[in-house]
Formats: structure tokens, sequence, C-alpha cells
């Protein structure tokens, strides 16, 4: 079956799902400088479906779906597909999730996590644990599939303690997901080493040969756009999901590549920080953004110091005053 997958022109370049970074602050802060025409797909926070499915622990586990009126707006205008990455280990848990969150949120799609890496959840049986559970890990995509209308995808690895790419990409591509999105490490790598991208080039010619309708992406180490565009055609493509490489330049998505100003850094700052306190105020850890304020303070005079401040920050209000003290402040 068609889904938007299939109507957006290669190369598709998409933002990765990242726990306690793609949240919708950010990624309204990413879509706002970005060029629709580069970037296409945003992706949530990874959402447990256990904790969907759970009365208690729903409310807490929901914050990762909250999409604000002015995320969707920005959306909208431009054209950007926004998906819910979902992980778990219970078919019937994903079949009610999945059915839940298609009938009350507005997503243009569900992604199953069968690539994270952390150790506590592997243990659990869930995301890249399904690697080597082929046949758990088929139902919970085809109850997925049962419970919503919407384009199920998969973002997974190359193996366990190996690479295990062609059996596993098989094994995917019988369940016929709306995409596949490849990150070239196993998961005893966790993130380190170098992303073998011939690994994830032998996955996309196994798409060509069994189900060449599937869009199959890349994932691991990119971090410019014109690598991207790079790696689609050397590796035989359809698109690339960028992760840390947003952290070295908010700008990735937007290919006229080119020094930004201080005073350019400064005000996404002051926005990305404006955006949290907006949507959160004190239900999330302030502290959260301090990874974020590492990406705006560097390249310019005085940028150490200023960074060294702010991450002895103690509230938004200080944050302010710091970057007033440097730009004045600005009205956004």
């Amino acid at each position: 079956m068609s889904s938007f997958w299939n109507d957006i022109k290669s190369p598709i370049l998409a933002l990765a799902p990242m726990e306690d970074v793609t949240d919708t602050s950010f990624r309204e802060l990413v879509a706002r400088i970005s060029d629709p025409a580069c970037l296409q797909i945003l992706f949530t926070e990874f959402t447990a479906v256990d904790g969907m499915n759970h009365p208690v622990g729903k409310e807490r586990v929901s914050e990762r779906l909250v999409v604000t009126e002015s995320e969707r707006k920005v959306l909208t205008e431009m054209g950007i597909k926004l998906v819910a990455q979902i992980w778990g280990n219970k078919p019937e848990v994903f079949y009610n999730v999945a059915k839940e969150i298609t009938a009350e949120y507005q997503f243009d799609g569900l992604d199953i996590n069968m690539g994270c890496p952390v150790k506590n959840v592997v243990k659990q049986g869930s995301c890249s644990a399904l690697i080597d559970q082929p046949t758990l890990a088929k139902e919970i995509i085809l109850a997925t599939k049962e419970a919503t209308h919407l384009p199920v995808s998969v973002k997974t690895r190359t193996g366990i303690k190996k690479h295990d790419t062609e059996r596993w990409i098989n094994q995917l591509l019988e369940t016929r997901p709306a995409a596949i999105t490849l990150h070239g490490r196993t998961q005893k790598q966790q993130s380190d080493g170098l992303a073998d991208w011939n690994e994830i080039a032998r996955g996309a010619r196994l798409r060509d040969e069994l189900a060449p309708e599937i869009p199959f992406l890349g994932n691991g180490d990119v971090m410019s756009y014109q690598q991207a565009c790079n790696y689609c055609s050397e590796f035989g493509l359809d698109g690339i999901m960028i992760g840390r490489g947003i952290f070295h330049n908010p700008w990735f998505f937007n290919p006229q590549e080119r020094e930004h100003s201080k005073e350019e850094k400064l005000q996404q700052l002051i926005l990305h920080t404006r955006l949290f306190e907006r949507n959160w105020g004190g239900k999330r850890n302030f502290n959260v953004l301090k990874r974020f304020y590492k990406i705006y303070t560097n390249g310019f005079a005085g940028a150490s110091k200023m960074r060294a401040e702010l991450m002895n920050a103690n509230n938004y209000e200080e944050v302010y005053k710091i970057v007033g003290a440097h730009i004045g402040y600005t009205t956004i």
C-alpha cells in the first residue's frame, strides 16, 4: 500500500527520534530554520507502549506525543510529516496503543523502534533485542499495521553482537513495512566506532530484490546536508535519517551551508528556551536544555565563557539574563 513515504522524492531527509531531544519544542525550532525541500519528516521521542497502556504511567509517557498548536502550524505550512515512534515487546499492547494513537492524535505515521541499543531496554526484550527475535518482531509489526490506517515503518540496526543484515532485513521485508531505516551499527557497538555504510547498502540491495517499493533509509555519522545527498547516491538509498549531526549544526536541513553569526545562534538559543518554557514550564527538567546550549555557543569570540555561564544557570530567567548581556533581548 502506498503512503506519504512513497510520495516524497529522493533524497528523503528525516530528523531521527531521540530521547529528551526531539520534543515539540526542538522539532518546531528545527522546522522553522530548515528548507522544507530538505526536511520532509520529523519523529517524536521514543514512546513506550507499556506506559501508554498503563492507567498511572500514561500521563507522563504521553508527554512524548505532545504536539503544540504552534508546531502543528509550522509543519502544516511547510508540508513536513510527523511520525510517532513507539517501542515495547508485546504485540497486543502495540495493537491497543496504535489504535489509540490513531484515534486520538494527528500523526502522519507510526514507527516501531527496533534499534535502540540501551542495555536495560534490551534486557526487557525490546528495541534492538527484537533483531534476534524475528517471530516476535513480525507479530509486533503486523499487529500495529492491523490497528491503524497510518503507514507503519521500522527503525533498526544491523545486528546484536555482529552484523546480521541480510537475515534480518529479509525477515523485516516479509512484513512489508511502509519504510525501513537502518542504522549501520550493531547493538553491542552502542554509539561507538563508525557506522558501516556497506552494511546499510547491503540492506538496500536486498530491498531492491525483494520489495523495491519500500523506501530504505540509512542512518549513522552523517554530518552535513551534502554528505546526506552523496550517501543516498553512493549507497543506493532513498533517504537519510539524521541523528547526532543536528548537534553539530541545527541548520543541517538547509542546502545553503554557511557560517551563522553569533547573533543568529543566540537568537535560536533564546527561541528554543522560550519554546521549552512555554511548552513545559516546570513539567520537564530545565537542565535538559543545557545539552542544546552547546549547539549554539560555539564559533564566536567569548563562546566558551558564555557556554560555561549557561551550564551554571539554574532557571530560564538566568539564561535570558546571560544571553541578554551579549546581544540584548530579542522578541520572539
